[in-house]
């Protein structure tokens, strides 16, 4: 990867975000860029995330903040989840001084913003501060207009059918 790093926005309503920012990794540890992937509000010990065992096998060093979602865990506190997702947000301007990483997946920050545990400007600032040379992948839902803007590349990936609407739950290896 040569020249200027980019800020890439993988958001919707659809599946495939997280897919497709996994597909880059492979891409990217496939020709020797050290590839980066913090991920936040998915528990790898409860769903058994099928796609940080293939990252890590590959090479990719994958870290994770805010595991535990209010949606999800009633007994957990907007307070706490915000806590974990300003560690995450430290954790990746470490790795922005490190500057060894090429490409960093940045999976379901947006999620953080939609749900109020960080701020538009916590992520413009990431946006703004990334090095120049750092591919940097945002993922999740609700990206705001702001990040849009700021970002080289955005794709919006929106549902039109999912079988979660005819009950069908999420499935190990599918969905996970």
């Amino acid at each position: 990867m040569k020249g200027k790093g980019l800020v890439q926005v993988y958001t919707g309503t659809g599946k495939g975000k997280t897919t497709a920012a996994v597909g880059l990794s492979c891409r990217s540890q496939g020709h020797n860029l050290k590839t980066c992937w913090v991920q936040f509000h998915k528990e790898p010990s409860r769903w058994k995330s099928g796609e940080q065992k293939v990252l890590k096998s590959i090479g990719v060093e994958v870290f994770n903040f805010a595991s535990k979602h209010p949606y999800f865990y009633k007994n957990i506190s907007v307070s706490d989840v915000r806590k974990e997702c300003l560690k995450g947000i430290k954790f990746i301007r470490n790795i922005y001084r490190n500057k060894d990483c090429r490409l960093l997946v940045c999976d379901e920050i947006l999620v953080s913003l939609s749900g109020g545990f960080l701020y538009e400007d916590e992520i413009l600032s990431l946006i703004e501060d990334k090095p120049a040379s750092l591919e940097l992948v945002l993922t999740g839902r609700g990206a705001t207009r702001k990040i849009i803007q700021q970002a080289d590349l955005v794709s919006v990936i929106n549902k039109k059918k999912h079988p979660y609407d005819s009950g069908v739950p999420a499935r190990r290896g599918i969905e996970y």
